[in-house]
């Protein structure tokens, strides 16, 4: 069993509670926020305030959401050309200008098509539909490139120990899918047989949430600054899989 993304995390706490304990609030996935009640960006400009006082420094995981999610070329982490495509992406903009204007001490960091072993994500959903269907359609217009939460932990508690603040994205390495392809590769290595069709989102169907069709996220401004990639997102599939099944 390899170290959990909150262990990591639990670590690097223990390690420096007045440089992490802000950090640990803003919540990876944002949830931390949605309890306080508050939007986003109030809620962000509290945490903040804390931040500046205490002269710590600040880690923001944002999202490709906060770009418009059309074109084919990979969205850049300094790229200011922001158009969210729904509130989600809104909130999480706000979230990003809120720290960006208020510290100089901040870690930005976009990701996307994340899974790790807490909570529901696409993996585990398509394992359960593959369990009992013969044969499944899965878009295949949406192109990005997936993250595991384990890898980005380990990135994120190096990060932390430099002084390298800025803007960043972060997801695996092993090139840009879509959703369609990804599945294929699920199935492959979890031993399925069923079929993969590909559809594209308008034969699909409406979705509850617009989502978007370019979250390529360029990521060779980590290689600049000296960190370690994180690996192949098929490696980090196969290392999923057994970590689910242990």
């Amino acid at each position: 069993m390899g170290v959990s993304y909150n262990r990591l995390w639990k670590m690097l706490i223990d390690k420096n509670m007045k440089r992490i304990e802000m950090q640990y609030l803003t919540g990876i996935s944002g949830n931390i926020l949605a309890r306080m009640g508050k939007n986003q960006y109030v809620s962000m400009e509290t945490i903040e305030k804390i931040c500046k006082k205490l002269d710590c420094k600040m880690t923001y995981i944002s999202t490709d959401y906060v770009f418009d999610g059309q074109g084919t070329e990979p969205w850049k982490p300094d790229c200011k050309d922001y158009k969210p495509m729904n509130v989600y992406g809104q909130t999480k903009l706000e979230g990003e200008l809120a720290v960006s204007q208020t510290l100089e001490k901040y870690f930005i960091v976009r990701i996307a098509w994340v899974f790790g072993l807490n909570g529901k994500n696409f993996i585990k959903t398509m394992l359960n539909v593959g369990k009992t269907h013969d044969t499944v359609r899965v878009v295949n217009d949406q192109i990005g490139t997936p993250t595991y939460t384990y890898d980005l932990a380990r990135l994120l508690v190096d990060m932390n120990e430099t002084e390298k603040y800025g803007y960043y994205h972060a997801t695996n390495e092993g090139g840009y899918i879509s959703w369609y392809d990804f599945t294929r590769e699920i199935y492959r290595q979890a031993g399925y047989t069923t079929k993969v069709l590909p559809v594209t989102t308008a034969e699909y169907g409406l979705s509850k949430a617009a989502r978007p069709f370019n979250s390529r996220l360029d990521k060779s401004k980590l290689v600049e600054n000296g960190f370690t990639p994180l690996p192949t997102w098929q490696d980090a599939l196969s290392r999923y899989l057994k970590e689910i099944k242990a």
